[in-house]
């Protein structure tokens, strides 16, 4: 079974290209104007529809890339952990307060 029989198969979704362009299809149809009532407000459920397709499309994508991207930051530090330099503490690597830097002791200040 090829894929797109099996991306078809599993799910009666359309691509996103194939949504978004019958999408385009029906927005400029129903600009054109020359409606009846009962056909343009198919139309308008039709597009919102495909627009909500689009929309969860997109967003599983997106969910997918940031995955994508998360785990390649992962592979980065185990890869830098990895090396010989990797033990050495950089400035990021300095344990202390954080506002230790920002805001010396300043006797102007005072304690709570």
């Amino acid at each position: 079974m090829t894929e797109e029989a099996t991306r078809k198969g599993s799910r009666d979704l359309p691509t996103f290209e194939e949504a978004f362009t019958h999408l385009e299809e029906t927005v400029q149809a129903l600009e054109a104007g020359s409606l009846t009532l009962t056909e343009a407000t198919r139309l308008y459920e039709e597009g919102m529809r495909l627009a909500r397709v689009c929309n969860e499309l997109l967003s599983a994508t997106e969910l997918r890339i940031t995955r994508l991207q998360s785990s390649f930051g992962e592979q980065m530090r185990f890869l830098a952990d990895e090396r010989p330099d990797a033990g050495a503490a950089g400035p990021r690597d300095r344990v202390g307060a954080p506002d230790e830097e920002l805001f010396p002791e300043d006797s102007s200040v005072p304690e709570r």
